[in-house]
């Protein structure tokens, strides 16, 4: 398979694969390992496929997020009074970036140990199938009682803590966040759209910035850059789709599908790296 063909590959996989609850990052670094060169595809392809994804995200909320970059900032900077409904935006934008505060400091604090240590198979594989478990118990206990309107700081900081977890390839930022929400009382679909707005600062930040030096170098490590614009512009099509179906699949459904299909992916990554089938 040709590096065209095997990018086209990761960008569909990243678009399937990036809102659901079982690790876009993980799926990509998995994948990487059956390919010709059995090679990582890198932090930096992945980072910047994902600015395609978060776009579909940008596009699909684009009414809600404007509302509540309006009121943020004419309360914060224009000083002016507001509705109820708009105060209610408006605290929905704060609570935006404190939620985005743990990932953004932990991600330049350790942004080395993040590129270098946290991609081997075993430590992947080992954590799909621990934090599954996890998002199962929190999503079968979860009291189902709460809603937006309810979110506090708080809990946007708990969020924001999970968020982070995601740096390690394997956790998932919507597996994170939504198990933390299910944990603190929030119905499937409210978990679900706060994890959406709460990765937007995080996912375009990171994106950006491997994206600056990819224009600089001409390639993201085992992709040339316009191989992987091809991938990023592939992820936000499928991307958008998604979105669209998990928002009417959580209103119905339970998690329970991607927590069995994280427990099984997990446990036959380890066999195939126990077997010596693939590389850590």
């Amino acid at each position: 398979m040709s590096q065209l063909f095997e990018s086209i590959f990761l960008g569909i996989l990243q678009g399937l694969t990036e809102f659901l609850p079982i690790s876009s990052s993980a799926h990509l670094r998995i994948a990487g390992a059956f390919f010709s060169k059995a090679q990582d595809p890198g932090a930096r392809f992945t980072a910047i496929t994902q600015i395609g994804t978060e776009l579909a995200v940008l596009i699909f909320f684009r009414n809600d997020i404007k509302k509540i970059i309006v009121a943020w900032f004419t309360q914060t900077l224009m000083r002016k009074n507001l509705s109820s409904d708009q105060k209610s935006l408006a605290r929905m934008g704060w609570l935006i970036i404190i939620g985005s505060l743990p990932v953004a400091i932990l991600g330049y604090v350790g942004k080395d140990i993040i590129t270098n240590n946290f991609r081997s198979l075993w430590l992947i594989a080992s954590v799909m199938i621990i934090f599954g478990l996890i998002l199962g118990w929190a999503d079968n206990y979860g009291k189902k009682i709460r809603g937006l309107d309810d979110l506090n700081a708080t809990h946007g900081l708990l969020y924001g803590i999970a968020q982070s977890l995601a740096l390690i390839p394997g956790v998932s930022r919507s597996g994170a966040t939504i198990a933390m929400g299910r944990y603190l009382g929030y119905t499937r679909e409210a978990a679900l759209r706060y994890s959406f707005l709460l990765a937007l600062p995080a996912v375009f930040g990171s994106g950006l910035y491997e994206l600056k030096d990819a224009l600089k170098s001409g390639t993201t490590n085992v992709f040339t850059l316009s191989q992987t614009l091809v991938a990023t512009g592939i992820a936000f099509v499928i991307g958008y789709v998604v979105i669209a179906w998990l928002l009417k699949f959580v209103t119905t459904k339970s998690f329970r599908p991607f927590i069995i299909y994280r427990l099984v992916l997990g446990t036959t990554v380890l066999i195939l790296l126990a077997a010596g089938v693939i590389n850590p």
